[in-house]
């Protein structure tokens, strides 16, 4: 088998921390849980994969975050799932280790002024090291695609960033254009298609200003 029929990707429900977000600074952020809604977003997510999967098989990669854990587990993919591997390389953007939220806020301020790809966490991480991390993930996939006995059809459980920036890095987006895109909702789905030897993404993200994927930093409106 080479590549998949399609990869699918999908972003956690909701958390404990998109209610409450002082939860930061009493837990680790790979240990906090879902919400009673996000499980009810992620069984109705299911319910669209299994009707996309038709049937057929699928790998599964799962960020080690317990909310994308308990997400997969509410998809309730059942005898679907060919393997599933736990897969670092998809968790969260790291902000800090125990966050203090009102700091948090002030960063994302800066990030905001600065630019979401370049800007760095204090004790975390840009959307930049996000990136390389995906793309050593790439490598990875495609040694695995090479493998006959592989499932047809990829499916990534993962972050809002994570999906944004994997499309990133597979389509060759800009970083302008990266910038100019919104994160999909909690536990909403996308999907790289196959076909004529190319893959398309089904659902574009929402954008908050007009760019396209070929826009360089030369036609920013921001140029000093």
């Amino acid at each position: 088998m080479s590549a998949p029929h399609q990869i699918i990707m999908v972003r956690h429900g909701q958390s404990a921390a998109n209610q409450d977000q002082s939860i930061y600074n009493r837990i680790p952020d790979y240990r906090i849980p879902l919400t009673q809604l996000g499980v009810a977003q992620a069984r109705e997510a299911g319910e669209q994969i299994r009707r996309q999967l038709n049937g057929e098989k699928v790998s599964v990669y799962v960020s080690p975050y317990l909310r994308a854990y308990q997400t997969l587990e509410a998809l309730d993919l059942g005898d679907l799932v060919d393997r599933t591997m736990e897969e670092p390389r998809l968790r969260e953007q790291d902000w800090a280790n125990f966050q203090n939220p009102a700091e948090i806020a002030d960063q994302k301020e800066l990030r905001n002024a600065y630019g979401h790809f370049f800007y760095r966490f204090r004790e975390g991480e840009s959307g930049s090291d996000v990136f390389d991390r995906v793309s050593s993930f790439l490598e990875t996939l495609h040694r695995h695609w090479s493998r006959p006995d592989y499932a047809p059809n990829t499916l990534l459980v993962t972050h809002g960033l994570t999906m944004r920036l994997f499309c990133m890095r597979w389509f060759h987006w800009s970083v302008e254009y990266f910038e100019s895109l919104n994160n999909p909702g909690n536990a909403e789905v996308r999907t790289l298609v196959a076909g004529n030897g190319r893959y398309a993404l089904d659902v574009p993200f929402e954008q908050w200003i007009q760019a396209h994927p070929g826009t360089t930093v030369m036609d920013s409106p921001l140029r000093f």
